[in-house]
């Protein structure tokens, strides 16, 4: 199988044994054996700056544990969950990650970018989630992908591995993501400013929705 395959591949989800042998001890990887941590992190960091979080969607949820943590905590009246791969999407199902019947929550076994073009109208979010997902993304899915973002996401929780970050995992893991597509840090945040401005730590603020004028985060010295 060529690389562009496997990377084909890889945007539009992955087969069962992608997640059986490579999330063999879950509790090991970053997003779910320190859930509360990031959890814990959102919660501080809106709260110091008094963010409501009343609707979330995530872009790529996995195996469900950081949006599981996240719905667990906040108790949005609306979510969406995004997942292509089959596996990890029936995984989830199977878990009922609902916390609150209250909450209504949808998921969608489709890649992220079928879903941006199937809705459009999707009306806006307090808060998304896409992490460790454009690494799968060419650089035409990525533009797209953070146009509908931006536009329907006040913020993003946001995390993507370099490609000296993707070296590390070889060198201290032993494990090479073949799927991985390799970017550099200055090419992700050229990428990603076009469309948002970064707060804080993993969180992007959007563009659309916010200036330094109207923007809730009072640290202006770290908008950038």
């Amino acid at each position: 199988m060529s690389k562009t395959t496997k990377r084909t591949t890889g945007a539009v989800g992955f087969a069962d044994e992608y997640w059986q042998v490579n999330y063999a001890s879950p509790e090991e990887m970053d997003g779910i054996g320190n859930v509360q941590s990031h959890v814990g992190y959102i919660k501080n960091l809106f709260g110091l700056e008094f963010i409501d979080v009343s609707s979330v969607i995530d872009f790529g949820f996995g195996l469900g544990h950081l949006f599981e943590g996240v719905l667990k905590e906040f108790i949005p009246f609306k979510a969406v969950g995004v997942e292509p791969s089959e596996f990890a999407f029936n995984e989830v199902k199977k878990r009922d990650i609902n916390p609150v019947e209250s909450t209504k929550l949808q998921l969608y076994n489709t890649d992220i970018i079928s879903f941006c073009r199937k809705y459009p109208s999707l009306k806006r979010f307090d808060l998304g989630i896409c992490t460790s997902v454009f690494q799968y993304l060419n650089d035409d899915e990525i533009e797209e992908a953070l146009a509908f973002m931006a536009l329907k996401c006040k913020y993003v929780y946001f995390s993507v591995p370099t490609d000296i970050e993707l070296k590390r995992q070889v060198e201290e893991l032993e494990f090479f993501d073949e799927y991985a597509i390799r970017r550099s840090r200055s090419k992700y945040q050229k990428m990603i400013k076009k469309h948002f401005t970064f707060v804080s730590s993993r969180v992007l603020e959007s563009k659309i929705h916010f200036d330094e004028e109207t923007t809730s985060f009072t640290d202006l010295l770290f908008r950038f």
